[in-house]
């Protein structure tokens, strides 16, 4: 199988609720819009990959869905997130394996984990030498 492009979807219980939540308060850029003017879907940028948010679900159970999302510092993405009042389920520690992360949810409960890669990690280190 050929992987042209892919996305993840999102089928919160508000749409407009969630769709707000990635766009204004995490900051994510929209890539399009598209369907109804009244109830549109949003595509927003997340790195390398898309987030689609549209439709309506229960917004009951988020599963096990988990949206891993790098940032440059995660400090500083905690100290605006908490200012703008975002559900953070665990504060920026330093992992085992060396990553900082943080974890938070979005409005319906699905988990989101924001990862630093310092300076001196491996994943930092040019293979081809």
């Amino acid at each position: 199988m050929e992987i042209l492009s892919g996305r993840v979807l999102l089928r919160p219980a508000d749409a407009r609720r969630t769709q707000r939540f990635y766009r204004d308060v995490l900051g994510l850029a929209v890539y399009r819009e598209f369907g109804p003017p009244e109830s549109p879907g949003v595509v927003f940028f997340m790195g390398s990959g898309f987030l689609e948010v549209s439709g309506h679900g229960s917004g009951e159970d988020s599963g096990g869905t988990v949206l891993w999302m790098q940032v440059r510092d995660v400090r500083a993405e905690h100290e605006r997130l908490t200012a703008a009042g975002v559900r953070v389920t665990r504060e920026p520690r330093t992992e085992p394996w060396g990553l900082i992360e943080m974890w938070l949810e979005d409005p319906d409960g699905v988990r989101i984990v924001l990862v630093q890669v310092p300076e001196d990690h491996p994943l930092r280190r040019d293979q081809r030498r």
